[in-house]
């Protein structure tokens, strides 16, 4: 049976309660989807989300991304400048973070544990791509997943909204919400993936750096 699952890097509890209220904040009367909560979909970067064959144990590859984690040097606390909030086609809405060397490589080493439990035959091989730059495509062909190698692009969901909407919500963005400089991720997380992708249900969840 195909699993939809995901790894994450969540935020710290202060800032993960700041990334819920910043969607609220954004949002305004609009209700941007899904909505994130402290207590339901969590608010998180992803490094990796797919579907994946019966042949995946989450407890075990997450071991094994949590020791590359310590080899890369993420250990305790990964602080990420945010960058600001962001229009990605169609009709999302991001916060965008800084790219480093050590969060290229720890995605990297999740691929390297994933990638043969990948169920590709559940790849949307009808999905309109035709927006989606050249580097996404490639990434999307290769995983089934928009944001790997070239193409990664740390951010945090903050929903998503009628095209013509999500893009006055991204321009009126600086005059509305004030978006903290820097982010602290202290947690990796194996997910339910649900609505648009979202953290829907933690399956396990471990302290950055401790494999």
């Amino acid at each position: 049976m195909t699993r939809w699952l995901g790894v994450a890097l969540l935020p710290r509890t202060d800032h993960l309660r700041a990334a819920v209220r910043l969607q609220r904040d954004l949002g305004g009367d609009v209700p941007l989807r899904p909505p994130l909560d402290p207590d339901g979909n969590l608010p998180h970067v992803t490094l990796f989300q797919g579907p994946f064959s019966e042949s995946l144990a989450p407890k075990e590859a997450l071991g094994l991304i949590g020791a590359a984690a310590v080899e890369i040097g993420l250990r305790g606390e990964a602080a990420l400048a945010g960058t600001g909030v962001a229009y990605q086609p169609t009709g999302w809405l991001f916060l965008t973070l800084e790219r480093p060397r050590p969060l290229v490589e720890l995605q990297a080493a999740t691929l390297a544990v994933l990638e043969r439990h990948l169920d590709r035959e559940s790849f949307d091989g009808d999905k309109d791509v035709s927006r989606f730059t050249a580097a996404e495509r490639a990434s999307w062909r290769r995983y089934g997943y928009r944001y790997t190698g070239d193409a990664y692009a740390p951010h945090i969901t903050l929903g998503r909204a009628e095209e013509e909407t999500a893009r006055e919500l991204v321009r009126t963005a600086p005059d509305r919400v004030t978006v903290a400089k820097e982010w602290v991720f202290d947690r990796l997380s194996f997910y339910v993936m649900g609505e648009h992708g979202a953290h829907a249900q933690t399956l396990l969840e471990a302290p950055l750096g401790r494999p």
